[in-house]
């Protein structure tokens, strides 16, 4: 269902089907569903949680994972999610970059972390992320440290019941990210929007990763 759906969007927007990866958002979930998953074909999780997902990733080290951090980023967290995760998706002030960027300088020195700003267009003080107005600040500096792979944006749409306001913010959200790619080298671009409720129009709107939980996973349980 969810890569017939994701074909369906594509086609209509004029894209190629593989121009879209599902991110599994695998937070709360055991290694054992992470294993299934991977089993049926999906090898990039994302994780919310810098704790249980270490543990997962060491449960799991014997399967070719990608692993993605997706949620808040406290500032003493950022040694473990530099020597663990392949990319981070929620970059949103200068000081967090600056601080992965050493410790993935002091862990993986010739494997540069992928790295996605994350945006709040509609400037949501409950969540996290870089207005509009300040992303391209945030941008040079981030582009200017050397163990960090700046590859896009990462956007969580305002809860609306209007599907048409959700479009137009993921309308919004490309738009800014095609004016820095027109300027950007060939690494910018990754488009992070659309869940399990959204993706689609996420698609259609040019997502590049979709990230997928309840319609991958079935309904989530309790946080481990």
């Amino acid at each position: 269902m969810v890569r017939r759906a994701i074909k369906v969007a594509t086609a209509s927007s004029g894209r190629d089907n593989g121009s879209v990866r599902i991110l599994a958002v695998s937070k709360t979930r055991t290694s054992g569903e992470i294993r299934l998953a991977h089993n049926a074909g999906v090898d990039n999780f994302g994780e919310n949680y810098v704790q249980e997902a270490v543990q997962k990733i060491h449960e799991l080290r014997d399967l070719p994972l990608t692993w993605h951090f997706i949620g808040g980023i406290q500032s003493n967290k950022t040694k473990d999610l530099a020597r663990y995760f392949q990319w981070v998706h929620s970059i949103d002030r200068a000081n967090i970059a600056s601080r992965l960027n050493a410790a993935r300088a002091e862990f993986r020195p010739n494997d540069p972390l992928n790295v996605c700003l994350q945006l709040n267009l509609d400037d949501e003080v409950q969540k996290s992320g870089v207005s509009a107005h300040d992303a391209e600040e945030l941008l040079q500096h981030t582009r200017q440290l050397p163990h960090l792979r700046v590859r896009g944006f990462m956007t969580i749409p305002k809860p609306r019941s209007n599907a048409r306001d959700t479009r137009d913010e993921f309308r919004r959200t490309a738009e800014l990210f095609q004016k820095y790619r027109d300027i950007s080298d060939d690494d910018w671009d990754t488009l992070s929007m659309g869940m399990s409720n959204d993706f689609a129009t996420a698609v259609a709107e040019g997502a590049t990763i979709v990230r997928l939980g309840t319609v991958l996973f079935g309904p989530r349980g309790s946080r481990r």
